[in-house]
């Protein structure tokens, strides 16, 4: 049990009759200026229904402890949860062909003695006040009779989806409920009133005395008592100014401009009053009149915040800003591109490059993000050999774009037909960019804007270009960059695993190949017993 000044809380659930794991997940935390609970119930027909509920309470409480403060709770809760619900959404249909991650949602937010609550399906939020209750939420559930347990909305159901949200003041000993529907169906409405006061472990604990340990579903609740209201003040949205014109030498709170890096002249290298260099980047112009533009850098900028491993260089949002924008370290070096028109890699250097750019990107991935544009420009050489992955702009939620966002030379072919962006499509990015820094090449050769490619001409194999390049990793680089997706890695650990173990790399071979070109031992050994055993069934017969 957690408990702050102004608030108590506490979570517990358990599977329901001998099973060892729920299908519910839940958590609460309590952050410098906001209460966070989520509990969710993985759909019980569907295969990832316990997986899909673990990770959308994971990233709902993460999303919130790194809210962007240009974003009032509303507004976040709305954002977020259309972001998780379209990642469930599209991994099902990625691969099932059907939604398969599903689960039920309960969300609530204390700012304040302000609560913000959503909910998708029939997990609910109750609040008891002074001896009475009240639902909060809505069952998202069939109303006929004796066909109330089934949902009409759960969360990577449909591509978009339309939670149920609420809002109250909070008052002094207020408790707040959330509950899986193995709570409220087993229990009495004036007793599970009367049972708030025992909090999530006494509440779960007498369902289950009460049904004789032999819970006939799984059963969850976190409970939270509102103690008094506090001295927060409420952050409302952040009302920074955008600076429209830049120019050299303007100093912005104690930052001096020395130069621009970027067509559009947002992003520049400045100095601080002791001399350290940073990066800059302020929002796009568009944003002063678009609230999509301003929305789509406060989501960067919060991405950026998120980051932190050592691939990539350290953001910082300054706390005594006057103007909008954000600052990144600044990698004394020159990015691989630069470098290799100077310089060649060895191939144990590249090998490295391999495996930071597979590591940084499963960190991505496990915040649901991918980088969304890698290739040589976007990686840093540093004086000291260390490598850094940057353009936080260019960072996406997985599945979040079906366009051609990107630089389209190291765009995989399903991305110039509609296909949302995903961890296969990453894949083939990084593959090119190996391609590139060992060849100087590209596989495809160079793909302008807007051209539509054809893949229909195959790669030269990285060996005949620079035979110093070992035949394991040319046979990986070709299996990355390979424009049939049934060839190609599905994820980063199989790449890393081939990597990692360069005497187990197998040659590449289509789903469909002859067993004579996959295995011909195997095949002669196949050919030969069944020549065997034709002989023999001619004697028997005759």
């Amino acid at each position: 049990m957690e408990k702050s000044n102004y608030i108590q809380t506490s979570a517990f659930g358990l599977a329901k009759g001998l099973e060892l794991l729920s299908e519910d997940s839940f958590d609460v935390k309590i952050f410098e200026n906001l209460t966070v609970a989520v509990l969710c119930d993985g759909v019980g027909g569907a295969k990832e229904g316990q997986k899909a509920s673990q990770r959308v309470v994971n990233y709902l409480i993460e999303s919130f402890e790194l809210k962007p403060e240009a974003w009032d709770i509303p507004m976040a809760l709305h954002q977020f949860i259309l972001s998780i619900n379209h990642i469930l959404y599209s991994e099902s249909i990625a691969l099932y062909d059907k939604p398969e991650f599903l689960t039920t949602l309960a969300v609530v937010v204390i700012e304040g003695n302000r609560l913000y609550g959503a909910n998708v399906g029939d997990s609910r939020v109750y609040l008891s006040r002074s001896g009475e209750l009240f639902q909060l939420s809505i069952d998202h559930t069939l109303q006929e009779k004796n066909r109330s347990h089934i949902l009409t909305k759960a969360m990577g159901l449909s591509e978009r989806v339309e939670p149920y949200f609420f809002e109250n003041n909070l008052a002094q000993d207020d408790y707040i409920l959330l509950s899986s529907d193995g709570v409220y169906n087993y229990i009495d409405k004036n007793i599970l009133t009367e049972k708030i006061p025992l909090f999530a472990t006494g509440l779960v604990k007498y369902i289950n005395r009460e049904l004789h340990e032999n819970l006939p579903d799984d059963t969850s609740a976190v409970v939270m008592k509102f103690l008094e209201p506090n001295d927060i003040i409420k952050k409302r949205s952040e009302e920074l100014e955008i600076v429209i014109e830049l120019k050299k030498d303007m100093v912005i709170d104690g930052f001096t401009l020395i130069e621009h890096l970027s067509q559009d002249h947002r992003t520049w290298l400045a100095t601080n009053s002791d001399n350290r260099r940073y990066i800059i980047k302020f929002p796009p112009v568009e944003a002063v009149d678009s609230s999509e533009h301003l929305n789509l850098f406060i989501k960067e900028v919060w991405n950026a915040k998120r980051l932190n491993c050592k691939y990539f260089p350290k953001a910082i949002v300054p706390t005594s800003r006057t103007k909008r924008y954000y600052i990144i370290e600044a990698i004394d070096g020159a990015n691989l591109e630069e470098y290799i028109a100077k310089n060649e890699l060895d191939i144990n250097e590249t090998i490295d490059i391999a495996q930071k750019l597979l590591l940084a990107s499963q960190y991505l991935l496990r915040m649901n993000l991918l980088h969304g544009d890698i290739k040589p420009e976007n990686i840093v050489r540093s004086k000291d050999g260390e490598f850094y992955v940057v353009d936080f702009g260019s960072i996406v939620e997985i599945f979040s774009i079906n366009s051609r966002a990107g630089t389209p030379s190291y765009l995989a072919p399903e991305r110039f037909n509609g296909s949302s962006i995903s961890e296969q499509s990453e894949i083939f990015a990084i593959g090119v960019t190996l391609y590139r820094l060992l060849t100087k090449k590209f596989p495809y050769g160079e793909i302008e804007p807007f051209q539509n490619p054809t893949f229909l001409s195959k790669p030269d194999d990285l060996s005949k270009i620079n035979r110093n390049i070992p035949e394991w990793l040319n046979l990986v680089v070709m299996r990355m960059i390979s424009k049939d997706k049934t060839i190609r890695y599905k994820h980063f650990s199989e790449v890393i695993f081939d990597i990692e173990n360069s005497d187990k790399v197998k040659p590449i071979y289509r789903d469909d190949t002859p067993l004579i070109e996959r295995d011909p031992l195997k095949f002669y050994k196949f050919a030969f017993w069944s020549m065997v055993a034709g002989n023999i069934a001619q004697l028997i017969w005759r």
